[in-house]
């Protein structure tokens, strides 16, 4: 198989939205939308739980949900921990805040996990409360200097918070993870996480360690969780994860050999599976989801041509 026979797939998830531009400082306070969050949790006008929900973590999605947008920059009043200026989205202004942990959600809105939000808010906002998320995250344990204890100040011109003591610079952290799809013939090799839903198999993954490319994480982390060995490796897309903070990037490989050995301390169970006999799979929300959907399609795909011959 090669990297373009694997079907094309549209914007993933928490993709920066086209009509978004970034910016870090904003002269003239105005109406914006906002994106509030105490904990994982985002502040939403919502509608009652009804809608299905393809994710084993997440009983129902609302029937509808939407982020505040607000004239009064002041609305939250001396109750947010920290207001971050996020940018302009199709010409209206965004801002991120964070509220204390006890803090009551407003009359008609409520707090929801962006895993519940799915498929419901717009995929302009949805972008919007993963990156906001992730900015609150580094802002809250970015407060004092790493190398002197120095509290630190943020930036008017860039993203950064700078020590004023001895100038060392922290940006916003972005972890890069490797996912693999290892492919057996018309088999996909699946694998469940001990931290996973009842039932729920998925492809394999793991971070990236200093000092090796993504095909040696990709090589390593695939040996390591399962015990086999890979080659050929293609590669599919890549998508933003605020779960806190992490860059999935996902490939397929053909297996070479080896006989599967889950590693004790993270993977519970690993099989080879049928295209057409597949476990519960992850939500469609994650790159993974979208990465067994395609080279499912594309060997099934492939089963037909030989069929047809």
């Amino acid at each position: 198989m090669s990297a373009s026979s694997v079907s094309p797939i549209k914007e993933l998830p928490f993709s920066r939205p086209l009509e978004f531009e970034h910016a870090v400082d904003c002269a003239a306070p105005g109406e914006g939308h906002w994106f509030v969050f105490r904990g994982e949790q985002l502040l939403v006008e919502i509608g009652p739980l009804e809608r299905p929900s393809d994710d084993l973590r997440v009983r129902a999605r609302p029937a509808w949900a939407r982020v505040p947008l607000q004239k009064n920059h002041n609305w939250l009043g001396s109750a947010s921990l920290r207001c971050l200026y996020l940018g302009v989205l199709d010409g209206t202004q965004c801002w991120a805040a964070e509220l204390p942990a006890e803090a009551e959600a407003p009359a008609g809105m409520a707090w929801q996990g962006l895993r519940a939000l799915f498929s419901v808010l717009d995929d302009a906002c949805f972008a919007l409360a993963g990156r906001a998320l992730q900015l609150i995250d580094w802002d809250r344990t970015h407060q004092f200097c790493g190398r002197c204890g120095e509290r630190t100040e943020a930036s008017r011109k860039e993203r950064v918070r700078v020590c004023p003591a001895c100038k060392l610079s922290a940006y916003p952290r972005v972890a890069p993870a490797v996912m693999a799809l290892v492919k057996r013939q018309k088999q996909i090799l699946l694998a469940r996480g001990r931290h996973f839903p009842p039932g729920m198999f998925s492809a394999l993954a793991g971070f990236v360690e200093p000092g090796e490319s993504l095909e040696q994480c990709l090589a390593r982390e695939v040996a390591e969780e399962v015990g086999v060995q890979i080659s050929n490796t293609r590669y599919f897309a890549s998508q933003s994860w605020p779960f806190p903070h992490s860059l999935m990037i996902a490939f397929v490989c053909d297996w070479v050999s080896g006989e599967i050995k889950p590693q004790d301390e993270e993977i519970e169970e690993a099989n080879w599976f049928e295209v057409l006999q597949l476990p519960k799979l992850p939500s469609k929300i994650s790159i993974a989801r979208r990465l067994i959907d395609a080279v499912v399609a594309q060997i099934i795909e492939e089963s037909k041509s030989t069929t047809d011959v």
